[in-house]
């Protein structure tokens, strides 16, 4: 997952509004959204070559999202799958605290990564590359690549988007997937300096990213009214396919 824009608790009808995008390299193996058979009550993706997810809910309403941490070179490469501390997460019944303290012992385990998790009612951010644990309060939130809100083009402008989306009490997810799908590069005055050459750095500013080999395999809405019913929506197009679930926390 390498963008994710969510309103939480400051929407008259919605306590969560998330829109994600995941960007991948295409040739990746990939399950699209679906309840695992081998581990019941989980409703998320699938990544075949690790067998983690990006992104999942339970029927519980334990949810966590992931996006890596992006600084070039690599100096080290990890055997540890990023995607795998989701499925942990949402796997098991560890407090939001208990689970940090995992992550502050095992992070030297894992390639940079950003962790969005907790219980729809109560979510935590937490960083292996030197941000704080923080239990997210309410309000409009942009991650990326980076640490939570760092100001990157596409987050500043996805935040923006989602807030003037969200800004009346009916919300259409076609109006969130659309924000989605914006392609604007960002002015290279504005863009990160993570490692990559100007011309990369360009190619993967837009939100929505193209690519002869990578680029954004699927978008993702997800939507939690007050009363606890959640639907999840993705959209896949590599390979193209969109599917929706709805149920009951």
């Amino acid at each position: 997952m390498c963008l994710i824009l969510f309103k939480y608790k400051s929407h008259k009808k919605y306590k969560l509004i998330l829109a994600a995008n995941r960007d991948e390299f295409y040739k990746r193996p990939t399950l699209p959204l679906h309840w695992w058979k081998d581990q019941q009550g989980i409703l998320a993706g699938r990544d075949q070559e690790k067998d983690g997810t990006w992104m999942g809910i339970n029927k519980n309403g334990r949810f966590a999202a992931i996006t890596n941490f992006r600084k070039m070179p690599v100096t080290k490469q990890f055997e540890s799958s990023r995607g795998a501390l989701v499925t942990d997460f949402i796997s098991n019944d560890l407090s939001e605290p208990e689970y940090t303290s995992k992550l502050r012992d095992c992070g030297d385990d894992y390639d940079g990564y950003n962790l969005i998790f907790g219980h729809v009612d109560s979510l935590s951010y937490f960083s292996n590359r030197g941000a704080e644990e923080a239990e997210i309060a309410p309000g409009t939130y942009g991650l990326s690549n980076h640490l939570l809100n760092t100001p990157w083009p596409k987050v500043q402008n996805g935040r923006q988007r989602i807030d003037d989306v969200c800004s009346e009490d009916a919300v259409s997810p076609d109006f969130i997937f659309n924000i989605l799908r914006n392609r604007d590069v960002g002015e290279d005055a504005q863009l990160p300096d993570t490692g990559l050459d100007l011309e990369l750095e360009r190619l993967l500013s837009p939100s929505f990213i193209k690519s002869e080999n990578y680029g954004t395999r699927s978008s993702t809405v997800l939507m939690v009214d007050w009363d606890n019913n959640v639907t999840l929506e993705e959209r896949s197009y590599i390979p193209k396919a969109m599917n929706q679930y709805q149920f009951k926390i």
